[in-house]
């Protein structure tokens, strides 16, 4: 299926490193490298825009638990910085779908489980009322969409950083697709903050 106009838009939300890789070879939780990146000002000012028009999250099982762990404690927290806060009261306010084949519970609000194909889901979702659909960092969703041209927008986080190995976003057997530049900003670490937009015939 190719996006038709009009209806929600799906944001594929990701860290890069100049390797372009998603994690370091240790695995999915070697990210080290990202944590200075992201906790930048401009890069908290760009989270917290990029859920302003935002009503639904999508994550696979390991960052649904790594966030569910994390986030709920910021939202409620009142040194913390603002613009955290505010994107932990986002998470949790949120409809969050998570998918995974071997959850039987999701105990944060507003979550469910989806053990079906994340293309499919989409498909559903676009078709329902309502803002953005955003993958949080879910690589292995955001290939799959990919894969089926349903990402509309790629906000991407590129750090200044050269992982050395990990698993890649963009590997062979993608099919070929266009993008539009439609925003930029350098962050105060050397990162850029980079939004691309999918550029599709008539």
């Amino acid at each position: 299926m190719t996006a038709n106009a009009g209806t929600r838009r799906v944001v594929a939300n990701i860290s890069l490193s100049l390797d372009g890789r998603t994690n370091s070879p240790g695995g999915d939780y070697d990210m080290s490298w990202i944590v200075p990146h992201a906790v930048s000002e401009t890069s908290r000012d760009r989270m917290v825009q990029m859920t302003e028009a935002a009503t639904t999250a999508l994550l696979g099982r390991k960052n649904y638990e790594g966030f569910g762990s994390y986030w709920p404690a910021v939202a409620t927290d009142e040194n913390a910085d603002p613009r955290d806060r505010a994107f932990g009261q986002w998470l949790d306010a949120v409809d969050k779908v998570v998918f995974s084949t071997t959850m039987t519970h999701a105990p944060w609000p507003h979550s469910r489980i989806a053990d079906t194909d994340p293309v499919a889901t989409v498909q559903r979702l676009r078709a329902q009322p309502g803002g953005d659909i955003v993958v949080l960092a879910s690589t292995s969703i955001i290939k799959t969409l990919l894969a089926a041209d349903e990402v509309d927008r790629i906000t991407v986080t590129q750090c200044p950083e050269v992982a050395g190995g990990g698993a890649r976003l963009f590997e062979d057997g993608l099919p070929a697709s266009s993008w539009a530049l439609t925003d930029l900003a350098s962050t105060e670490t050397g990162a850029l903050y980079l939004v691309y937009d999918r550029v599709r015939g008539e």
